[in-house]
């Protein structure tokens, strides 16, 4: 049997191709894929490979999706043919160093999945027992796609502790800005977006119904703007780096208050430095986090925000593509045309 798969060669070579649909293990599932996103990853990875996600070329990738189950492993229990899913891209492995802490995210045998761009997916074992949920009958694939994405963020609000009343200050309004933006809003705080695509700045508005947008195209240094949006002009409560720059990195110190609290999301390139004034950090007593990836508790809550309404994911499906014109929909992210383009088999 075969199935059509968009495959990664090399760093800007990725190619359409017919290949032959793998049989599940005794352990696994087989899912026919009804939906998946685009993502920042991807793109990265399109544009110079991924160490972790593409240990062997040419390999498949893409991992925000969801589905119907197509095979059930002869081991596998809990799941049959015909149930509607949604998967995680990963699975701690519940017994190292961090697992044992609760630090799951930080797990150093992380199972990963990757392979969404095409018309079947297998998931592995650990995945299968720890993120493969069930979608509720009333919830379509289009926003349970949204669930992997969001679980990040949701980790990202959680330990950053927002409170209800506290200004917070969002730096780069892609999908995962606009998600923090949502879900700052959900814990009652004022929200503060900033950004420079138009597309971005108005669904700011009308999808994480945040309380001001900053353009940086008209003010490329909003220091000024976001303490003067902030009781008595003291500087954020919290200011959340959704751009993954160090430049962008040290602005952010700028931005908060005395006790504030810098959250550092995107991630950067390997080996960028950068610098800090200790002073401020010091005697001001800013806090400073940084979250990575999620957690199984986290993917069932994003799950369940979406599946309640409570964050219209869909909202934030800007163009809709076929699995053949996948390298289109990832250029049209990059370039800023698209805050998320759903691919479809």
């Amino acid at each position: 049997m075969k199935m059509k798969a968009m495959r990664f060669y090399a760093p800007l070579d990725i190619r359409f191709e017919e290949v032959d649909i793998p049989e599940p293990k005794a352990d696994e599932v087989q899912i026919k894929i009804k939906a998946a996103l685009t993502c920042g990853t991807d793109i990265k990875t399109y544009r110079r490979g991924h160490p972790v996600l593409i240990k062997k070329v040419p390999s498949g990738f893409g991992h925000e999706f969801s589905g119907v189950i197509e095979k059930v492993g002869d081991k596998v229990s809990g799941f049959s043919v015909g149930d509607r899913v949604v998967a995680a891209n990963s699975a701690p492995c519940g017994k190292c160093f961090f697992c044992r802490r609760g630090d799951y995210n930080l797990c150093e045998n992380l199972t990963f999945l990757n392979g969404a761009y095409a018309e079947y997916i297998n998931i592995p074992s650990q995945i299968v027992k720890k993120n493969l949920i069930k979608l509720p009958d009333n919830l379509s694939f289009e926003k349970a796609a949204f669930a992997e994405p969001l679980a990040n963020v949701v980790h990202g609000v959680e330990k950053t502790q927002i409170k209800a009343g506290e200004t917070v200050g969002v730096v780069g309004i892609g999908p995962i800005g606009l998600m923090f933006c949502r879900l700052a809003k959900l814990k009652g705080a004022k929200v503060i977006a900033a950004g420079r695509n138009p597309l971005k700045l108005q669904l700011a508005k009308d999808f994480a119904g945040v309380d001001e947008v900053i353009d940086l195209k008209k003010y490329p240094n909003p220091e000024k703007i976001f303490l003067s949006l902030t009781e008595e002009k003291k500087g954020l409560d919290v200011a959340i780096e959704c751009v993954g720059l160090p430049e962008i990195w040290e602005r952010m110190f700028t931005f908060v208050r005395r006790g504030g609290r810098v959250h550092l999301f995107g991630g950067c390139e390997s080996g960028s430095k950068i610098e800090i004034d200790t002073r401020r950090l010091h005697y001001d007593e800013i806090k400073v986090l940084s979250v990575f990836h999620h957690t199984p508790l986290y993917f069932r809550e994003a799950l369940r925000l979406i599946a309640s309404g409570e964050v219209d994911v869909e909202k934030l499906i800007t163009l809709r593509m076929k699995l053949e014109e996948t390298e289109k929909a990832l250029l049209a992210h990059k370039n800023g045309e698209a805050i998320k383009v759903l691919i479809t088999p």
